[in-house]
């Protein structure tokens, strides 16, 4: 099972976020997002765990309680198609808004 953890806290490092999940179980993979830019982290990330019933038990334990000082929100993770689609943004940059280029600059005067 795919789990989201949101409001991780910036410094913790996988290592660190894979122990504290593989306390319940076998961990296969572990991912903190980062910004594409800078290459912090942006404060949530994925576990994976292939055992399912593993998985729920460290949902029910992280969820609600904090790591490291913060309070985490852990939910088994939707499906990309589930998420926000690519062309929904939220802060502009939708070109459905755009002025439609003239052909003839002189006629935007």
């Amino acid at each position: 099972m795919n789990i989201f953890v949101g409001n991780l806290p910036k410094e913790i490092t996988e290592e660190e976020f894979r122990q504290a999940f593989a306390a319940f179980g076998e961990v296969k993979s572990v991912a903190i997002i980062k910004d594409k830019q800078t290459r912090e982290p942006r404060g949530f990330g994925f576990i994976d765990m292939p055992n399912d019933e593993e998985a729920k038990k460290a949902i029910d334990n992280w969820n609600g309680n904090k790591l490291k000082g913060k309070t985490l929100t852990v939910n088994p993770a939707r499906p990309q198609s589930e998420r926000r689609p690519s062309g929904d943004r939220r802060f502009g940059g939708n070109r459905d808004f755009r002025r439609p280029r003239n052909s003839n600059p002189s006629e935007d005067k």
